[in-house]
């Protein structure tokens, strides 16, 4: 049968997440997998969840069910909205936007501020869910210099800054690298960014996920006259619920509504509900600190492990919140050719090289170590400790 159709050069440019084909080669149970960025399932608040649902279908059956307004369910909104309204800044309703996971809110910003050839700024490396979204509206990527602390602000100079549209920034705990833009960075790079008349983009997933120190104040807080703030309830409830939302200046916000209306009319009634009744009476300040207690030990046996194994040229950070720990490896080692013998030794983690804008660094990779156990951490570590050394000597033979 001969199909009949031309596609458009926007979807011609179209690529599969590396993350996602790893993921594939991952379902196999023998295989121990560093790759996924996903919330362990140890954390998902099931017994509270049920008791969401069974309310909500008992007080409120037929509009759970039924269309909802774009903007998204009103006293969600209100909570959100209430939530964020702190560090001496005040969130109004008609700012939040309910969104179909944090994802779509990075679909939805490039629809209403990229056109072909704008200038977008983004960390080094940055994730890569954001670049894959904002590469569709055919953006031109400006990378920002990075440093184990997150964005060299310093180094964003005037011709950096000039004509951008938007920087997107991940302050809290990034994904890949785990890193946390200190406070004075961020007051710099809001200034600087108010100065050069640059939106920026706050995409705050693993905000919450701190285990050292204290929580930093957001780039929201700072100047909200000039800071699209993201958020997500995948990583404190559940991912499945597929329920995020953004807050935005109201002009922009408007706009933003447009676009989701023509994108999916709304985000569920019934998914919005159920978080709603999950999160009253302070619900998620009982139920983060126990998530960050099993992420923090997650982290250290990793870290433990990664001392015990990788030999002394390969480097990593500490990270103190999320779920990432960064590695780089000598010049001259590829890890997606270690991924390829990894795999073959029923290990999985995520090459770098995919989450860089511009000029991939191909001797990094992402490990993640939240969905997995003390027993496998040990033998996954070993197992790839064993083939980065032999990685290493061949790259200097």
């Amino acid at each position: 049968m001969n199909s009949h159709f031309t596609l458009s050069r926007r979807a011609q440019a179209l690529t599969s997440s590396a993350i996602r084909e790893i993921l594939k080669v991952t379902e196999r149970p023998e295989v121990i997998s560093f790759a996924g960025g996903l919330p362990s399932p140890a954390t998902f608040p099931i017994a509270r969840m049920q008791e969401a649902t069974d309310k909500v279908f008992a007080e409120a059956p037929q509009a759970a069910l039924q269309y909802g307004p774009t903007e998204g369910f009103t006293p969600l909104r209100e909570w959100v909205a209430a939530r964020h309204s702190r560090d001496g800044v005040t969130v109004r309703p008609g700012q939040v936007l309910i969104i179909t996971g944090s994802q779509q809110g990075l679909d939805l910003l490039g629809k209403v501020l990229i056109d072909e050839g704008s200038k977008v700024l983004v960390e080094t490396p940055s994730y890569l869910g954001a670049l894959q979204a904002f590469s569709l509206f055919q953006p031109a990527f400006s990378s920002m210099r990075s440093d184990d602390e997150g964005i060299v602000v310093d180094a964003l100079d005037e011709a950096q800054l000039r004509g951008g549209r938007f920087m997107y920034c991940l302050p809290n705990f990034q994904n890949p690298t785990g890193r946390r833009l200190p406070l004075e960075r961020r007051r710099a790079l809001i200034a600087r960014a108010r100065a050069a008349g640059v939106l920026v983009v706050e995409d705050d997933p693993y905000g919450e996920l701190s285990y050292r120190g204290e929580q930093l104040p957001s780039l929201l807080s700072m100047d909200p006259d000039n800071v699209v703030y993201m958020g997500s309830f995948s990583k404190v409830l559940a991912p499945g619920l597929r329920l995020g939302y953004l807050i935005a200046p109201e002009p922009l916000h408007a706009k933003l509504v447009q676009a989701k209306q023509a994108a999916d009319l709304h985000t569920p009634s019934f998914s919005q509900r159920i978080v709603f009744e999950a999160v009253q009476g302070g619900f998620l300040d009982r139920h983060i600190p126990e998530i960050r207690k099993l992420y923090g030990d997650q982290c250290e046996l990793m870290l433990s492990a990664l001392q015990r194994h990788f030999p002394a040229e390969a480097k990593w950070n500490r990270p103190a919140g999320g779920m990432f720990i960064w590695v780089t490896l000598p010049e001259g080692v590829d890890a997606g050719a270690l991924l390829a013998r990894a795999i073959e030794q029923n290990v999985a983690f995520v090459p770098g090289a995919p989450f860089f804008a511009v000029d991939p660094q191909p001797n990094t990779l992402r490990l993640s170590f939240v969905t997995v156990s003390a027993e496998k951490i040990e033998q996954g570590m070993a197992r790839l400790g064993t083939l980065v050394r032999e990685e290493i000597a061949a790259a200097v033979a």
